[in-house]
């Protein structure tokens, strides 16, 4: 028996996901650091899929990235778990994203699974920030 929802779950599922999501992949960074990747990863995923915040990103969404039609209305689009992990050496991270959404074509799916990418920077004056990176 699967340990995630069954298709069709709908936002109930979405615990069960993110249980699922924290117990495949442990924790390995701060809890600040979690937070500061989590509320970025997600605002990212959002412009991405909706288009609503892309200008708050201009190195992630330039060129016609940025002129893009979205492919989801927000009321039409969810995310239902959300980690954030290292990737490789301690300057880099993951926010790892499950999400749903309908369409405008009127098609739901469940379970699409989104990664940004970010490093860490230091300003001048030393304070750190996770810098998301643009898609390649």
């Amino acid at each position: 028996m699967s340990a995630l929802p069954p298709h069709g779950e709908g936002v109930a599922g979405d615990q069960v996901i993110q249980r699922s999501l924290q117990a495949a992949w442990p924790a390995d960074l701060p809890a600040a650091d979690q937070r500061e990747l989590l509320v970025a990863g997600r605002a990212l995923l959002r412009a991405d899929a909706t288009g609503i915040g892309r200008a708050k990103w201009p190195t992630v969404f330039r060129g016609p990235d940025r002129a893009l039609a979205p492919a989801f209305a927000p009321a039409r689009f969810r995310i239902q778990a959300a980690i954030a992990r290292r990737a490789g050496d301690p300057t880099k991270a993951v926010a790892h994203l499950v999400w749903a959404g309908t369409d405008r074509g009127g098609t739901f799916t469940a379970g699409r699974i989104t990664d940004w990418y970010f490093t860490r920077t230091t300003s001048k004056k030393g304070a750190s920030t996770w810098t998301p990176q643009p898609r390649t």
